[in-house]
């Protein structure tokens, strides 16, 4: 694995602050079910890092002392965590929005075969991953088998719900280019993914994100590999709109890792950048501060999120044909 953080400290990009926070993002732990190519995180089913208990009981209480409106729950596969459900329970009972991070074929493995029904019972919004509606790119990008897995849990969602007009149940799913590009429109895309996976498939969802691919962990190693890096990182910069800079997701969010420990995004919890402050703020450091006004740790990664329409954990910022 290539380290990318030394070739994205040098930046340009500008400086930011936070705003008030809403949204904890929490990674519960790096195991995974499956192992793919773009995963900025590098989960995968040999990964043993989880969240412990102590840590876990901290969230409930963070969610209260910060008046946060939503759980976003994420890994790995954060399903996987045995607490995983009773954190759901104690932030849906303060009436908190939680969102599920889903690779979808979780739904088939052992001991989660009441996951979706689970779910649904909460009113867990979903973000599941697809990275495209044909078969041979997702098993391309995925592994072998896991399109028809991913369909058969869509379709076993909007069964209970999901996705359907009225349900309270939403359900988002998540697209990722597959080589060196910018993602395209999110709009034209989500027409095209709506109609292949009805026409097909049955299958009905309520939004697509269109997330742009970081040059850190997994994917960034695989450009430093094949020698793409400086130009994919180019190809951000070049793509650099400023007007994203007043919604990227750093300015009402913070990630938490399996340990505790607190950054500006995801993926600078990826790279080990951690919040700015003294020593390493921690989830416990929540109970007593907030962090409006804070600013926030910027690298070069940070064109990702800023180039052409944006890019977020709830995808584009704005819509905008993003050239490849």
């Amino acid at each position: 694995m290539h380290a990318t953080l030394p070739l994205l400290q040098a930046t340009e990009f500008p400086a930011l602050r936070r705003r008030t926070l809403e949204i904890l993002q929490v990674n519960l732990g790096y195991k995974c079910n499956q192992t793919c190519v773009h995963c900025h995180v590098n989960a995968g089913p040999n990964r043993t890092e989880m969240m412990d208990s102590e840590t876990l009981a901290l969230i409930p209480q963070v969610l209260a002392a910060r008046g946060l409106h939503t759980l976003d729950l994420t890994g790995g596969a954060p399903e996987l965590h045995e607490g995983f459900r009773g954190l759901v329970r104690a932030a849906r009972a303060q009436g908190r929005k939680v969102i599920d991070r889903c690779n979808l074929t979780i739904l088939f493995e052992p001991g989660q075969e009441d996951l979706a029904e689970f779910l649904a019972a909460q009113q867990v919004e979903i973000v599941a991953s697809l990275p495209c509606y044909s078969l041979e790119n997702v098993d391309k990008q995925r592994g072998k088998g896991t399109f028809d897995k991913s369909i058969a849990a869509l379709q076993k969602l909007n069964a209970l719900g999901y996705g359907q007009l009225d349900s309270g149940l939403t359900l988002n799913l998540v697209f990722n280019p597959q080589g060196v590009s910018l993602p395209p429109g999110q709009t034209a895309l989500q027409a095209d993914y709506q109609r292949e996976l009805f026409g097909h498939f049955g299958v009905v969802f309520n939004q697509l994100f269109v997330i742009t691919n970081m040059p850190i962990q997994r994917f960034g190693s695989m450009l430093v590999s094949k020698g793409q890096f400086n130009d994919y990182l180019r190809l951000l910069q070049e793509n650099f709109a400023a007007a994203n800079l007043d919604t990227v997701m750093c300015r009402n969010l913070v990630s938490v890792d399996w340990q505790g420990f607190l950054y500006d995004c995801d993926f600078n919890q990826q790279l080990g950048l951690a919040i700015p402050g003294q020593g390493r703020p921690h989830l416990r450091d929540l109970l007593l501060q907030d962090l409006q006004g804070h600013p926030i740790n910027v690298a070069g990664h940070c064109y990702g999120c800023t180039a052409g329409q944006g890019s977020s954990c709830g995808g584009a910022l704005k819509e905008e044909n993003a050239a490849a």
